[in-house]
């Protein structure tokens, strides 16, 4: 795909103005970083406040008395108890109980319902979503009207509320409409950094105005791809695709949290989403494989795709995700390794070009989560 065939999101000239460095990322000519580098707009996020353009990612309005109802047969998840103005984690699932995208769901009140998808995954998440439930409720695309930016960072809050006060009494999830600089924007308390901030859903034809407004306060940068992928990886975060796909479950990605109590096998609600059956039959058996954190052992990055042994040399599982975490000062990675060797400190290794890196199995998140929960 050449430059002149990507899409181009409504900040893609305050980029170039910015001097970032272009690359295609799922249909997309995006930022993956600007002048001030990687390793500095990852700690600036962690220090101060990042601005990101998400534009790229997918939009969608569902309305209607029963979209709650009609999404949930979809999803593992409680949309019907979902309260107005708050927001919820979800998956949308095969038959198989493969994953094939994960979503946000808000509920803005007055029977809508507010969805945000991946970018690679947008076009095939409408068309599943009006081949299963679109004769329940109305659903609106919203891919060409509006745009998206994450503001990130401990300094975030302060930054926001210089154009809408309000911003400073929402809590982590929490889902508002919200006018800044005169345009009604969609405002949640969340993010993909692991740090307290807000993603700003804006018309399209205000989005630059918006960006510039937040850009030309003292406390924010704007942040790369590259710095979103180094900042949600020592967040322990997931990215589609990469960490979780169609061939694997919620369970064998470590995603049990978030399946609703109410849609576990045991729950008011239990299963009616497509794959409940083999969902339900891991959790209760267990899998053959799961995903970890895994902290290499020396200053060696470990990239996806790498294999994982046990000390025989046995290949035991794979390199799902891996970098070098600045916040951490150290290499940091997640993979899917036998269910033989998930426990905490399990000893395993990395084949990073014909050698073997001493790797420890670990916790998630690698840096601690700092979500305003009020």
């Amino acid at each position: 795909m050449t430059t002149e065939t990507l899409a181009k999101t409504p900040l893609h000239a305050l980029h170039l103005e910015l001097g970032a460095r272009m690359v295609p990322f799922a249909g997309f000519d995006m930022p993956v970083q600007y002048p001030l580098g990687v390793m500095k707009e990852h700690l600036h996020t962690r220090d101060a406040a990042g601005l990101f353009d998400v534009s790229h990612m997918g939009q969608i309005l569902l309305r209607g008395e029963h979209a709650a109802r009609a999404l949930e047969t979809l999803v593992p998840v409680d949309i019907i108890d979902l309260p107005v103005g708050m927001q919820r984690y979800a998956m949308f699932t095969d038959a198989q109980g493969g994953i094939l995208d994960d979503l946000m769901v808000a509920n803005l009140g007055d029977d809508t319902l507010y969805v945000v998808v991946n970018a690679a995954c947008k076009d095939q998440d409408l068309a599943h979503l009006k081949k299963h439930i679109g004769e329940q409720c109305q659903i609106e695309c919203l891919f060409e009207e509006r745009a998206l930016l994450a503001l990130q960072g401990p300094k975030a809050v302060e930054v926001l509320a210089r154009l809408a006060p309000e911003v400073s009494k929402m809590t982590f999830m929490q889902v508002a409409r919200v006018r800044l600089l005169g345009s009604e924007c969609i405002v949640s308390r969340s993010g993909y950094t692991g740090e307290d901030g807000f993603e700003i859903s804006v018309a399209v034809d205000q989005a630059e105005a918006l960006a510039r407004s937040l850009l030309a306060e003292a406390e924010v940068e704007a942040i790369g791809l590259g710095a979103r992928d180094s900042l949600r990886l020592e967040a322990g975060l997931c990215l589609y695709g990469h960490d979780m796909s169609s061939a694997t479950t919620p369970i064998e990605a470590s995603l049990l949290w978030a399946i609703s109590k109410v849609r576990r096998a045991d729950g008011e609600r239990a299963g009616n989403f497509p794959g409940a059956e083999r969902v339900f039959e891991q959790q209760q058996k267990g899998v053959a494989r799961k995903r970890v954190g895994l902290l290499p052992q020396e200053r060696v990055p470990v990239r996806e795709g790498a294999e994982i042994v046990d000390a025989d040399g046995t290949v035991i599982g794979q390199v799902c995700s891996g970098g070098f975490g600045p916040t951490l000062g150290a290499p940091v990675a997640m993979g899917y390794v036998n269910a033989s060797h998930v426990a905490i400190d399990s000893d395993v290794w990395a084949v990073v070009r014909g050698k073997r890196v001493a790797m420890k199995v670990a916790k998630t998140p690698f840096v601690p989560q700092r979500y305003y929960r009020g």
